[in-house]
């Protein structure tokens, strides 16, 4: 089934030559800004616990962000899928039993930049932020309209400005991953979703690349056959990365100890084990890394540079499912799931 129309719902603010693609404040010392993106500097993560604050989560908009008022606004179930139509109001939603969880939001293409050329927006390693989400399971949700046994597939659609030739943001999931984690949060990190990650309510989707958590959540189809969309990346899940809490370069001074900290994550299985090279991956060692966490793992080593001058930092990372972070990545024409050790630059002065 393909969807390139899509009634909105809600009321959305209209684009003006004054509105800004992202609502929130974007100063240098916390993010890259790439057009309608904004991708977090890891060194801004250095020193803020284990989720991403909401002002320096990264932004990913197709257009810009939409100001949308929950009393208006409303989701609406329907496919061949489902028993019979259904719309939520806000207020419903809120009324159903909530779930809490921590997950990571990725865009498929983060680390394109870092493969021998690429297409498409040049993120570093910053297109990840881990939340605490609060909302209602979407298996909750999608029974309030009664799922049909020959039901396979859901498509969620966003309520942001269509992308010109190709519609309103949408992708679809199994219903097998729709049914096991897959939530509609209203929450962020405690307070309700701000404008640029989804407000008034979005999808999260544990453990897959991003676009299939769609912001400001307007429509969910359920369907008998598969859908199709512009959308898709050819990729689900998550791959395995690394990344250091700190500038790119980085500046260290010699003979004196450091603490090096990072963190890795992948979308198949919590981290079992993760190892730093300071000598540009003569030696390695292993990294003290907090155990029991899924949707990312901090880490630290200790190291008191010897010598002056310029070097790199290397991170590699193993998840529960024996998932190696590789040496090199293949080139991938849409620059998606890169998760190749990187060589952080590094000076000692």
């Amino acid at each position: 089934m393909d969807r390139t129309a899509l009634c909105t719902l809600g009321d959305i603010a209209p684009l003006s030559a004054h509105r800004r693609p992202i609502v929130k404040p974007l100063p240098g010392d916390l993010f890259t800004v790439h057009g309608t993106d904004a991708e977090t500097r890891w060194e801004a993560m250095a020193g803020q616990g284990y989720h991403t604050p909401n002002d320096r989560f990264f932004v990913g908009n197709h257009t810009a962000t939409p100001l949308l008022d929950a009393h208006s606004w409303r989701l609406r179930l329907h496919g061949d899928g489902l028993e019979g139509p259904r719309s939520l109001t806000y207020a419903d939603l809120r009324g159903l039993p909530a779930r809490t969880l921590d997950a990571a939001i990725e865009c498929a293409g983060n680390g394109r930049s870092l493969f021998p050329g690429h297409d498409g927006v040049p993120w570093g390693l910053g297109g990840i932020g881990v939340a605490r989400w609060r909302g209602v399971p979407l298996k909750a949700v999608l029974g309030l309209a009664g799922v049909r046994p020959d039901a396979v597939e859901v498509l969620a659609t966003g309520l942001d400005d269509p992308v010109e030739g190709q519609g309103h943001v949408r992708h679809a999931i199994p219903l097998s991953k729709a049914l096991d984690d897959a939530l509609i949060a209203y929450e962020m990190n405690g307070v309700p979703l701000p404008p640029d990650h989804g407000y008034p309510a979005r999808l999260v989707v544990p453990g897959w690349v991003g676009i299939a958590s769609i912001k400001w959540l307007g429509d969910i189809e359920v369907g008998t056959e598969p859908f199709t969309s512009p959308f898709a990346t050819g990729v689900t899940t998550l791959s395995v990365k690394s990344a250091f809490e700190l500038p790119w370069p980085a500046t260290v001074a010699h003979g004196r100890r450091h603490v090096l900290r990072g963190r890795s994550w992948s979308g198949r299985a919590g981290i079992a084990k993760v190892e730093v090279s300071t000598d540009g991956g003569r030696t390695w060692q292993k990294a003290f890394h907090r155990r029991g966490t899924r949707a990312w793992t901090p880490w630290h080593v200790e190291w008191c540079p010897r010598e002056k001058g310029p070097g790199v930092l290397l991170a590699r990372a193993v998840d529960h499912n024996g998932y190696r972070q590789p040496e090199s990545k293949p080139y991938h024409h849409m620059g998606n799931l890169f998760d190749a050790i990187v060589a952080h630059p590094v000076i000692v002065e």
